[in-house]
């Protein structure tokens, strides 16, 4: 369908890795991926550019997860029901999109991220080890299916912080440190990811070439971004997440003000 040179299937290939990479880390890959793609495909390609960046998250996010899984002791209690709640409520986001007004979004998200931000930097112990707020009781589940449901509808209505949002809800909210946050929220966000990619693989959205070249990059970044994250520990995942979430801030607010 779009006639991509050789040298724009590269770059893009290699944007998918370096999101592959943050993503894994913190959340926030597609910071890098979907700019991407929207620069590179000719003007009108915008859902194309939105599917086929689902497509790569998808078997990044997977990749993510298992290696998480392999390495570390993922609370399946809590990330289970997350994930479940997030596929149907991303679903039920992406099928009302067209129909809720989202033009406000972006001013509201920025204050969110701005808050976020500047709580997570000015609390420099918090999410440094696991503390569970209330472990193993009735509000913990009722808590984390409350985030997965939010979460998940943003995510299928707007999207942008998604990552931001699940990490800092699992690790603030829940109690849990950076390291088994992101952890948990690689899970989750295989509901997410999964279900928008249903909707857009059944409008025949997806660019099936490219989608399979940078998905081949995205899981090999993925694959790294968690063997670093486990290797060095909730400090680092923390220090990746500031950084991702600045960035985030700055590209909304240039957006929105420009």
């Amino acid at each position: 369908m779009h006639d991509l040179t050789l040298w724009t299937f590269l770059l893009l290939a290699i944007a998918a890795g370096a999101a592959g990479w943050v993503d894994a880390v913190s959340g926030g890959g597609g910071l890098l991926q979907l700019p991407a793609l929207f620069i590179a495909l000719p003007a009108g390609s915008e859902v194309n550019a939105l599917a086929t960046n689902k497509f790569s998250s998808f078997f990044g996010t997977a990749t993510a997860a298992r290696t998480y899984v392999k390495h570390l002791n993922p609370d399946w209690k809590t990330a289970l029901p997350m994930a479940s709640v997030a596929f149907v409520f991303s679903a039920l986001g992406a099928a009302t999109a067209h129909v809720v007004p989202t033009e406000y979004f972006g001013f509201g998200i920025l204050i969110a991220l701005v808050l976020v931000w500047v709580w997570t930097l000015v609390n420099p112990l918090m999410g440094a080890v696991s503390t569970m707020r209330w472990g193993g009781t009735r509000r913990h589940y009722v808590a984390a299916i409350g985030v997965g449901s939010a979460i998940g509808f943003y995510d299928g209505i707007f999207g942008p912080g998604t990552g931001s949002f699940l990490l800092i809800a699992l690790v603030s909210l829940l109690g849990y440190s950076f390291l088994a946050a992101s952890s948990t929220a690689k899970i989750v966000n295989l509901g997410t990811n999964a279900a928008a990619l249903l909707v857009f693989g059944f409008t025949g959205s997806i660019l099936w070439t490219l989608g399979l070249v940078m998905a081949v990059s995205n899981m090999a970044g993925a694959y790294f971004g968690a063997r670093t994250a486990i290797r060095r520990g909730s400090p680092f995942v923390r220090f990746v997440f500031l950084g991702i979430t600045a960035l985030l801030i700055f590209r909304l607010a240039w957006e929105l003000w420009l």
